[in-house]
């Protein structure tokens, strides 16, 4: 049978199948060495055949293929460095919660988050959420924030999911699509999935007072069937988002801003670090490019975990 995977707990996943019946699935074992150096060989979004087997008295589905992935988030997994996890695979649009209060959401982690969409072809809207928490300057700041990644080319949207500000509009970009919630803990990923269907009644969990952080109420991915078609994968609350398996020399390709001018670089293996005459640093002092990007750009480049050629 063919099915996509709507769970994973690890060493479970929970399978739909074609004819909509649900099953709870384990990985046949060669699939776990072949060809896979990711922590989860199988990933909520995958479509996947499997056998349905009778292991004492009970039906349990077994995973024999994955079926080529059209794209998917990948990042370092966090206590294997050398390897990936995969957040979730054959994704139409990546929503990305940001907040700039309880929690803070940086503009590294919101660039390195783009760098991985970026690289997978995956369009990407900017949800900044809880709006109705912010003072006057915190407005300023928004806006600031919202008109550097307008400039760049991607597609923002204020929201607040308590009050529904910005849901309706959210649930028209999202409709007849696959789409994947990233974004820290506590940034609201899981109240906008109620305020979009109420009758999920997930469980949403409290903010810590002690660090302003979220603590996680979901701890697992996870995709749900909404109204108008959606279908949306939420996923673990992310504190730091680590790249893996780029060269350093490729990265320039994945900031849209600096791929438009850097072929008026002097050199053409310029990286926008030290170079005379590059084209991207002009653009930095200018003003052109945002000061936050090139910052995020460097940091990046500048990690243990990306490669030479």
């Amino acid at each position: 049978m063919k099915g996509l995977v709507y769970k994973s707990t690890g060493s479970w996943y929970t399978v739909k199948s074609e004819t909509g019946d649900r099953f709870d699935c384990k990985i046949k074992g060669k699939l776990r060495l072949e060809n896979i150096n990711s922590t989860n060989p199988v990933v909520v979004g995958d479509f996947v055949e499997f056998d349905i087997e009778d292991h004492d008295q009970q039906e349990v589905g077994i995973i024999k293929k994955i079926f080529d992935r059209r794209n998917y988030i990948l990042r370092k997994s966090v206590n294997l460095s050398k390897q990936t996890h995969i957040l979730a695979s054959n994704i139409d649009l990546l929503l990305l919660v940001i907040t700039l209060k309880n929690p803070i959401t940086t503009t590294s982690f919101i660039d390195r988050f783009l760098v991985s969409a970026e690289a997978y072809s995956i369009k990407t809207l900017l949800v900044f959420n809880k709006c109705d928490l912010y003072n006057e300057v915190d407005k300023d700041s928004l806006n600031y924030l919202i008109n550097i990644y307008d400039s760049i080319g991607y597609e923002t949207i204020k929201t607040c999911a308590n009050s529904g500000k910005g849901i309706k509009e959210l649930e028209k970009k999202i409709s007849n699509k696959t789409i994947m919630l990233g974004g820290h803990s506590g940034v609201g990923k899981t109240s906008i999935i109620n305020a979009i269907d109420g009758a999920l009644n997930l469980k949403v969990g409290n903010i810590s007072d002690q660090h302003s952080q979220g603590k996680h109420t979901t701890t697992y991915a996870e995709l749900h069937d909404l109204d108008n078609n959606i279908k949306l994968i939420d996923t673990p609350g992310i504190k730091g988002f680590g790249l893996v398996n780029y060269n350093i020399d490729e990265i320039s390709n994945f900031f849209p801003e600096f791929f438009n001018v850097k072929s008026k670089c002097k050199f053409n293996n310029c990286i926008h670090l030290n170079e005379p005459k590059c084209r991207v640093k002009d653009k930095v002092k200018s003003g052109e490019i945002s000061k936050s990007r090139y910052d995020s750009y460097i940091q990046i480049i500048n990690d243990d975990n990306l490669k030479h050629r």
